[in-house]
């Protein structure tokens, strides 16, 4: 297969994933009902990493006011990116373009002792930043993005448990899909052009540091990358390398001294005293837009069963094994096994091709023989034709396969 049958935007359209529409504006994708199950899919499992650990889930506002920007230092660096937004008191705001903030009042909210450090806060939220037209590219590169956020509050001595986990919690996402071999980037800042960040030297020393530390008893393969650095902190950047040999950046993390000091966030120590927090960002997936794409790309459009929007498709021999062809679907529904039938009067042949070209993982056929021995024949995407069997069997397998995400 060439690359441009791989082209996810390509791909979105031919399994009716997702859309664009020019009245609701360029970089502003539209999710189909088969597209969401493939974003609360991928989100599902990211949590379910995520919840081993204790994370909390949070939810904020779209909105907020310019304050919040310019104590967090996003208005006077991130301007330009921001959508802003007028109240007709003439109050101003600002589309959120990322959620630490936020976040970081939900923190503050009382008092925390250090015997509940770390606290682990998480949501899927989308964010907004006003990128150039000209660089508006599918899902790659939007206006809207959906990131799978969270925000570490802990202690200077909690840093590197913090980020094994979280690292983890990457290592495990992405072998899920054949990324094997992550590459990791220590994008660090460049200190020719200190304006261009929030904090002072011996803070960022502090951190990149302790990244590099991190990194070098993790063994990982690593490299350093000077400018690459986030706003408020340095950062490990997790590279893929897909199926065709493309590298692509997926998840990030960010340890921030910055952001604690501007808010003044602090724990109660074991000596009864304020003690500065740190912050530690990351998101799994990037944002869901941007892995939807590599994934589609990577996987041309061929995902394994528990993350396809239809997980299998019944097709009837002919109308008068309709009633059959519906009572097996009904059965699948029963199971939570995501399913549509073709009960209509086209050939059997005409409807497997049809099938075929949607990528669904299993198709069942139901003739006379199935309808009189009340069996299934299954015929897999990936294994060719299977056996006839009970529908409970294949229930079984299925759900199997489903729960275990093979």
């Amino acid at each position: 297969m060439d690359d441009k049958e791989r082209d996810h935007k390509k791909l979105g359209k031919e399994l009716d994933l997702f859309t664009f529409s020019e009245l609701v504006g360029s970089g502003l994708p539209l999710w189909t009902p088969k597209g969401t199950i493939l974003r609360q899919e991928l989100d599902r499992f990211v949590w379910e990493l995520r919840s081993k650990y204790d994370y909390q889930r949070v939810t904020i506002p779209h909105i907020t006011k310019r304050e919040l920007y310019e104590k967090s230092g996003h208005w006077q660096k991130f301007s330009d990116d921001l959508f802003k937004i007028e109240s007709r008191d003439e109050r101003e705001y600002a589309l959120k373009p990322m959620s630490c903030p936020h976040h970081t009042q939900i923190f503050d909210r009382k008092p925390h002792s250090y015997r509940e450090m770390p606290q682990r806060y998480a949501e899927t939220t989308m964010v907004y930043r006003d990128e150039q037209s000209g660089e508006l590219n599918g899902l790659t590169r939007v206006l809207s993005i959906t990131q799978d956020d969270s925000h570490v509050f802990c202690r200077t001595s909690q840093i590197k448990d913090e980020f094994l986990k979280i690292w983890d919690i990457i290592d495990t996402f992405y072998k899920k899909f054949g990324f094997t071999e992550l590459k990791v980037r220590l994008s660090f800042h460049d200190p020719k052009t200190p304006e261009k960040y929030l904090g002072t030297p011996e803070i960022w020393k502090k951190a990149e540091d302790a990244l590099r530390e991190i990194a070098s008893g993790r063994g990982t393969d690593s490299f350093e990358a000077p400018g690459e650095a986030a706003l408020y902190g340095p950062k490990l950047d997790f590279l893929a390398t897909d199926s065709i040999g493309r590298q692509h950046q997926v998840a990030t993390v960010q340890l921030d001294f910055n952001m604690p000091e501007r808010f003044d966030l602090v724990c109660i120590n074991e000596k009864g005293e304020r003690e500065r927090v740190v912050m530690i960002h990351s998101a799994i997936m990037g944002s869901i837009e941007r892995f939807a794409a590599v994934l589609l790309e990577h996987t041309a459009g061929v995902l394994p069963l528990w993350l396809s929007p239809v997980q299998t498709k019944v097709l009837s021999v002919s109308e008068k094994h309709a009633k059959y062809a519906q009572e097996v679907t009904d059965g699948l529904k029963a199971e939570n096994i995501r399913v549509e039938v073709d009960d209509s009067n086209e050939t059997l042949g005409k409807k497997i091709r049809s099938a075929k070209m949607e990528k669904i993982p299993y198709l069942i056929v139901v003739g006379d023989k199935e309808a009189e021995s009340k069996t299934v024949s299954i015929e897999s995407r990936d294994a060719g034709k299977l056996d006839i069997t009970s529908l409970a069997n294949f229930i079984s397998r299925a759900t199997e396969e489903i729960k275990t995400r093979k």
